[in-house]
């Protein structure tokens, strides 16, 4: 059974959605993370939901039966920091989160002020990784 998700895959416009931020700082952040991320991915950016800029996409499905459609990785600026989704989650990732720098960590997230915080080479490492995973998931 497909279910009803509230953030679905829209036609908005991503760089009309990232020049109207406002704030210099996190439109080059944001800017530097979707061209990491299209490169990472070989995914061109979709907006997902009001706020959420989502690379490549799958049909998840649980054992419960609850299907769905989500994106394998993505970030979402924010007021207080820049979310950066990996749906994969970070069971497999402890080596590179020791390594990549100061971030807060949510279940599928990582939430980082500015990029200048966090080492872009280990982030692409675990973008590739947390993608390798999902399609092995749900091929």
């Amino acid at each position: 059974m497909k279910a009803d998700n509230k953030t679905i895959k829209t036609n908005r416009d991503v760089a009309q959605y990232i020049d109207s931020l406002g704030d210099s700082k996190k439109i080059e952040d944001c800017n530097l993370l979707i061209d990491i991320m299209k490169d990472v991915s070989k995914c061109e950016p979709k907006m997902w939901g009001e706020s959420i800029i989502g690379f490549g996409d799958y049909t998840y499905k649980y054992e419960s039966g609850r299907e769905g459609d989500w994106f394998y990785i993505g970030i979402a600026p924010r007021k207080q920091n820049i979310t950066i989704y990996m749906m994969s989650g970070f069971d497999k990732f402890e080596e590179y989160l020791a390594q990549i720098g100061k971030y807060k960590m949510g279940k599928s997230c990582l939430y980082i002020k500015k990029i200048e915080d966090i080492n872009l080479d280990i982030l692409k490492i675990m973008l590739e990784l947390a993608i390798t995973h999902l399609k092995k998931l749900y091929p």
